[in-house]
């Protein structure tokens, strides 16, 4: 029996195989294994497996990160006065 194309690493499965073997490619693409479909000979689309992103925690780094008034600028409102002027215009 000769071997699937599918069962090759980088290979590209056309997509009549690709529906037949659904489940197969789906667990090669959980193990990290690279699975393209192919529609007319050409990549058309990419199996990666779905993980669940962590909630974001805003304020995590809350008191871990200082910056000084005058980092940005040495106005009271931390602007540099030549930006301010080129975007005003100067007055």
């Amino acid at each position: 029996m000769p071997e699937s194309s599918a069962s090759k690493p980088g290979q590209v499965i056309n997509m009549h195989e690709a529906k037949t073997r659904l489940s197969q490619l789906g667990e090669m693409a959980w193990r990290g294994e690279r699975v393209i479909i192919s529609r007319a000979g050409k990549p058309y689309l990419k199996l990666v497996p779905y993980r669940e992103r962590r909630t974001r925690k805003p304020g995590r780094y809350k008191d871990e990160v200082n910056q000084s008034d005058t980092a940005f600028g040495d106005s009271a409102d931390g602007t540099d006065d030549d930006i301010v002027e080129l975007f005003e215009g100067g007055k």
